[in-house]
Formats: structure tokens, C-alpha cells, sequence
């Protein structure tokens, strides 16, 4: 009898063990970069705003381009669209220095309750050293992520991946946090500053 009861006890554990695995995978598989139909990476990603209108978030989304992105001149907006280009960093594992940098295309659309977002045509570019030992762009052109593997190592490519499913994750954080508020009503009139009469006292 105990047998019976502790070879079901040990079946049990292995069951909710497994179910916990593929549950991690699940999440983790969200903030990472997947393959689209065109077997480019995309980050993609559809996110419901129940009650607020497509033209609040247009003008919710336009601040965010404004504050994350200033000075950037490839944005284009349209009245249900914007689309950016841009780039970040990626750095290497051990000493922690630039290793190079991706560009990346943000596009975001709108509709009533419910915007989406998705970045893709990732292409990395690596970084050398220069002569006063800083880390700069390398001679070579941007390689699409998705070939980048033929040019660096196994290793390597793992960690861009990783780092560029996590700044995603990062931008996309920071974009829902846009869409939530209402930025148009935010910006207060001008005050007068109270004046002083200095000719009685």
C-alpha cells in the first residue's frame, strides 16, 4: 500500500514538474524575438486598451515618440500608424564593453481599445576598437540578424538575441505605460508669478 501511494505521490510531483517547465517556457518564449512568415525576427505584440479612443492614442503615442525618441528624423506618423527607425547597443558577456549595435524598425498602429506594436528588421553591425581605444562601428555593412550567425559565434549570437528580446520588452514596457495616461490633458496654462510693491511698507 505504501508503495502504491508513494509511486503516485512521485508521479504527481513529476507531472506538476513538467507542467511548470512548459509554463516557464511559454513566458519566456513571449519576450523573445520569433521568427515571422518572411523568417525575419520580429517582436510582435497586441495589446487591449478597453475605453480609450484611436485618436487618444495617437496623440498618446505621438508623446511617446516625442520623449523617447527626440531629434529622431526617420519617424513617420500617419493618422493610424507610426513607424521609427533607430538602433541600440548590444555588449559583450565577460568584460561588459560595447560589441556593437542593431537597428531595428518600431511600428505601431491604433484602433479603437487596442493598439499593436512589433520590431523587426534587425540588422547588427560589430564594433572595433579604434587607435584611441574606443569602441566604434567596424568597417563592415549591417548584417541582418537572422544571417548575423554565419559572421560571429554560437555564443555570441545567443547573447544579441537575448538582449534584443529584452530591450523589446524594455521599449514595450515603456510605450504601454504611454498609451495608459493622458498626456494631452497634462500640460497646465502658465502662471503669473505673484508680483511684490516694493514703494509701500
Amino acid at each position: 500500500m505504501r508503495e502504491r501511494l508513494y509511486i503516485y505521490m512521485m508521479k504527481r510531483i513529476l507531472l506538476i514538474g513538467i507542467g511548470l517547465l512548459f509554463a516557464g517556457m511559454a513566458r519566456a518564449q513571449k519576450n523573445q524575438l520569433l521568427l515571422d512568415e518572411h523568417n525575419r525576427y520580429v517582436y510582435y505584440q497586441v495589446v487591449d486598451m478597453p475605453g480609450i479612443s484611436t485618436d487618444s492614442l495617437h496623440k498618446n503615442s505621438a508623446y511617446f515618440v516625442k520623449s523617447i525618441y527626440p531629434g529622431n528624423k526617420s519617424i513617420k506618423i500617419s493618422d493610424s500608424a507610426i513607424l521609427i527607425k533607430d538602433k541600440f547597443l548590444t555588449y559583450t558577456s565577460f568584460v561588459k564593453h560595447e560589441s556593437g549595435e542593431v537597428t531595428y524598425t518600431l511600428n505601431i498602429e491604433f484602433r479603437d481599445s487596442k493598439y499593436r506594436y512589433w520590431l523587426t528588421d534587425f540588422s547588427f553591425t560589430p564594433y572595433e576598437r579604434n587607435r584611441y581605444g574606443v569602441f566604434v562601428p567596424s568597417s563592415q555593412n549591417h548584417i541582418p540578424l537572422e544571417t548575423a550567425a554565419s559572421k560571429v559565434g554560437k555564443k555570441e549570437m545567443a547573447s544579441y538575441i537575448e538582449q534584443a528580446g529584452a530591450f523589446c520588452k524594455q521599449l514595450g514596457g515603456k510605450l504601454k505605460e504611454y498609451m495608459a495616461e493622458n498626456h494631452t490633458a497634462q500640460k497646465k496654462p502658465d502662471q503669473q508669478p505673484a508680483k511684490i510693491v516694493t514703494d509701500k511698507w
